[in-house]
């Protein structure tokens, strides 16, 4: 069997104030043409398909038109639910899609939900949205949970997965030791680490939340990426997705594939007629000017030729202010733990919150079954 692997597609998601939906549009087209391609027997989602839990009509428009051109493809569809989406509004109609070859992700009840697709009852596709040690204590009682890690190998443990079985799991979680970007680096590495060696029992774990493809841990466990560069941070990545042939038991080969985006996100730096002379682009880029003596309407003459602007920085001898172009990121998008930071900066001075405090509101955020682990 051959299927794709993706993640974190963040459907409705905005670049400082510029809509992202069809570029996204753009990037899963080219998904399912690579699914196609590559003659891939499904396609694995590992959460955050959505921005928000209350996505959009225009979001879910975009969405559907992915899953319709896969159906279209004869190409089956597995999908959980990630932090940032409602896991009820990802379970709405499973039992119905189902019958079209879509699997979405279950409300959590407390074990792993098994996926056998026609022609292929030889694997075992077990699915895990997004959890916290809190959603799963309710359900073992009797159990010492602490830590994330308890609470996805208890979750694996109780949910009758046959080691003899082809198993591949879609999980949506932070794994130890994996790399964060720049956008992601308040959101998770703190309470919520899980031990890859959870993953053990698997043939292949298909992970989402981190947005940077990479192993995580073992070659088997990875993350696919994000499709898109989601923060300027991620300027320097390739995004790609990840085609997997299960060929037996422990006989897995994996291939990255990469994507090519309508809009890249880029780092522009120079001098003001430098950059003045540069081919016009769409590209969402951050501009770094460095004259000495920076002309009022620079920014601007600037945008003339980047109208995609996102950030714009003065950096020279005299100053380093780097300001946002009216693009900044609406609060809607972002975390509980990042708008604590932007509180705690403006009534400290700007001095950001060390590790204590951040820690302290990990824990209250994890007791009160919060959003700590958002990431963008």
């Amino acid at each position: 069997m051959r299927f794709l692997h993706t993640a974190d597609l963040h459907i409705g998601k905005k670049l400082g104030e510029i809509p992202l939906l069809e570029d996204q549009r753009y990037i899963l087209r080219q998904i399912s043409g690579i699914a196609s391609e590559k003659k891939c027997d499904a396609v694995l989602i590992a959460g955050d398909i959505y921005q928000n839990t209350a996505p959009s009509a225009d979001a879910m428009e975009v969405f559907g038109d992915f899953l319709s051109a896969l159906y279209g493809k004869g190409i089956a569809v597995i999908a959980i639910s990630g932090n940032h989406d409602s896991d009820q509004r990802v379970a709405y109609m499973s039992g119905l899609v189902r019958n079209s070859g879509i699997y979405m992700s279950d409300k959590f009840s407390g074990s792993l939900q098994e996926i056998m697709i026609d022609g292929h009852e030889e694997i075992s596709f077990w699915l895990l949205p997004f959890i916290r040690p809190v959603n799963v204590r309710r359900f073992f009682p009797d159990l010492q949970i602490d830590s994330y890690s308890d609470a996805v190998r208890t979750v694996i443990d109780n949910s009758g997965v046959d080691p003899e079985r082809i198993n591949v799991i879609l999980a949506h979680q932070f794994v130890t030791g994996s790399s964060v970007s720049e956008s992601e680096e308040l959101t998770v590495g703190g309470i919520d680490n899980v031990d890859p060696s959870v993953f053990d029992g698997f043939d292949y774990a298909a992970l989402g939340h981190l947005h940077r493809p990479q192993r995580a841990g073992k070659e088997h466990i990875r993350y696919s990426g994000s499709p898109l560069k989601y923060s300027i941070s991620e300027a320097g990545d390739i995004k790609s997705c990840v085609v997997i042939d299960v060929r037996g038991k422990g006989d897995v080969c994996i291939e990255t594939v990469p994507l090519n985006p309508l809009h890249d996100v880029r780092n522009i730096r120079g001098m003001l007629n430098e950059i003045m002379q540069m081919p016009y682009s769409q590209d969402y880029v951050r501009v770094e000017l460095n004259d000495e003596d920076v002309p009022p309407d620079a920014r601007i003459s600037i945008a003339s030729v980047f109208p995609n602007m996102v950030r714009y920085a003065v950096v020279n001898s005299k100053t380093s202010v780097e300001t946002d172009v009216d693009m900044a990121d609406e609060i809607q998008n972002k975390s509980v733990l990042e708008l604590f930071c932007d509180f705690y900066s403006a009534q400290n001075n700007g001095v950001m919150p060390d590790e204590k405090h951040m820690k302290i509101m990990r824990e209250v955020l994890e007791e009160t079954g919060g959003v700590a682990n958002e990431t963008d």
